[in-house]
């Protein structure tokens, strides 16, 4: 009974979150409708979802949110000065594939997420096979040092939290 009302508990709690935040406003209103959303979403979306994802610590998430968070203000400053002081013919642009030891789908999608957040990369496509990423970086000399750094920041963490 309560895996059909609550089909994806950590979704709703995202929705209603995400929800009081975009209106900007907690009201009783706004939370009353921030949970009817937040229950029926996940519920007409249930079959899209066959495998529910599971947290497998998610004490972990705060400590991986302080390293995105950190990355993201780090390469801001890092991407402001190469747009600022680098002309774009010494850019060293390139595509990595990063190899993936994650499994679950919605570690990758996070995964991919966080590369799409920290500026001067993004996730451009997954394997077939979902055992490797495709990652645009916009400078990078050392393309097995981006490689690690992903692996050892973002996804040892990350397969802490999922798997």
């Amino acid at each position: 009974m309560m895996n059909r009302l609550l089909p994806h508990p950590s979704l709703t709690v995202m929705i209603v979150l995400v929800w009081l935040l975009l209106a900007n406003d907690f009201s009783i209103g706004h939370l009353v409708l921030g949970l009817i959303i937040g229950l029926l979403v996940p519920r007409f979306t249930g079959v899209y979802w066959p495998d529910r994802g599971r947290l497998r610590n998610p004490r972990a998430i705060l400590g991986y949110l302080l390293v995105v968070a950190w990355d993201i203000c780090v390469s801001n400053i890092q991407v402001a000065y190469l747009v600022l002081f680098r002309r774009a013919d010494t850019l060293r642009s390139r595509f990595v594939t990063v190899p993936l030891d994650l499994r679950t789908h919605d570690a990758i999608a996070v995964l991919a997420g966080t590369i799409t957040m920290t500026p001067g990369t993004v996730s451009a496509d997954t394997s077939a096979d979902g055992r490797s990423l495709l990652v645009h970086c916009l400078d990078t000399d050392d393309p097995d040092a981006l490689v690690a750094q992903i692996k050892d920041r973002y996804e040892r963490r990350l397969k802490e939290i999922f798997e």
